[in-house]
């Protein structure tokens, strides 16, 4: 899930926040520039109101064969967005089509080890650590001759949105970060945080035993583990069991254990990753800024949000930059708020 570090000591103090209107149950703020008065507003949807895609897409790109729900007009605007663990597509079910209604393309992938993303080769290292998965969105972005995007995304979707807008910022039109800054720095996460921040990371550590990896193989535990992992991160949801099963089904894929279990400990310093990706998370130990038009957005009732209303990363943002916290919404923001979400890229689409 997120990282860490977002628990530690704040970066750096924000500008003074203005208010704005506000979207339904949420907190907003921003620096200057604010939303123009020309930007659309997206029509409020309840969440739950969709629960499927239309029939999934494939193609080839990088390393992998990449399954994928796309919504809207073929020549609109593109606009990527990034599920996070242990969710899927689904948690852009509601966004997809209000952000199609607006004229964008949309394109939600499964991430490699999910759902119906397979690898190419049986020989692939399955690997998790953050800067191959952002490459394999820049690779889909290639396969599909999409030249730029608005990138949004929560959980590992933010971490890997955060690094291909602060790598190859040419390629990001604007951007929708829920949490904010979430690229890794494997070296910081060695520093303890206090108690009851370790204490949120409980299957963190769990992953990084064996038992916890056995866990993850057996079907029913990882069923149940993940079912817990959605219980506690948004603790004001009411989705129902068929809401929760529709993600599940993309835990079923084959490489799925390898892959949440090599991005945790990877992010630990338990594992490698390959000598391939050495100079990309060289840069990415740098913590490098972000310059493209950034929303960020804190769910208010995720544990893993950070107190200070986004003061803590502020500072790794320096282009047209606005900040919200949605009140009352846990982790999975943008299927707890698609409305509210899919505001957020249009308005990060119009800074």
């Amino acid at each position: 899930m997120i990282n860490r570090r977002t628990f530690g000591k704040a970066i750096g103090m924000a500008a003074a926040a203005i208010p704005l209107t506000n979207v339904v149950g949420t907190a907003v703020s921003s620096t200057v520039p604010q939303r123009g008065t020309g930007t659309p507003t997206v029509p409020m949807v309840a969440p739950g109101t969709h629960t499927s895609f239309a029939k999934l897409k494939h193609v080839r790109a990088g390393l992998l064969n990449v399954g994928y729900a796309e919504a809207g007009p073929a020549h609109g605007p593109v606009v990527i967005c990034l599920h996070g663990w242990p969710y899927d597509i689904h948690s852009f079910v509601d966004v997809a089509p209000l952000l199609a209604a607006q004229r964008y393309r949309v394109i939600v992938p499964y991430l490699r080890g999910h759902g119906e993303t397979r690898f190419l080769s049986g020989r692939t290292f399955r690997n998790a650590q953050q800067s191959a998965i952002a490459l394999d969105i820049i690779a889909l972005m290639d396969a599909l001759r999409i030249d730029k995007a608005v990138l949004a995304g929560f959980d590992w979707g933010s971490r890997t949105a955060d690094i291909i807008a602060a790598l190859w910022p040419e390629r990001v039109k604007a951007l929708v970060s829920v949490s904010g800054y979430l690229i890794t720095n494997v070296e910081a996460q060695q520093t303890p945080l206090m108690p009851t921040a370790e204490h949120t990371w409980w299957y963190q550590y769990y992953f990084a035993t064996e038992r916890g990896r056995t866990a993850m193989n057996t079907p029913d535990l990882r069923h149940d583990l993940c079912r817990l992992v959605w219980d506690i991160v948004s603790p004001t949801w009411d989705f129902d069991d068929a809401t929760y099963e529709r993600t599940a089904a993309a835990f079923d894929n084959p490489d799925y254990a390898a892959i949440v279990i090599h991005n945790y400990r990877w992010r630990l310093g338990l594992a490698t990753g390959e000598r391939r990706y050495d100079a990309l998370e060289k840069r990415l130990a740098a913590r490098p800024v972000i310059t493209v038009p950034t929303v960020t957005l804190d769910p208010e009732r995720d544990p893993f949000t950070a107190p200070g209303d986004g003061s803590t990363y502020r500072n790794f943002f320096t282009g047209p930059y606005v900040h919200r916290t949605l009140l009352g919404i846990g982790h999975d923001l943008p299927q707890e708020a698609p409305t509210a979400f899919a505001q957020a890229v249009v308005d990060a689409d119009h800074l």
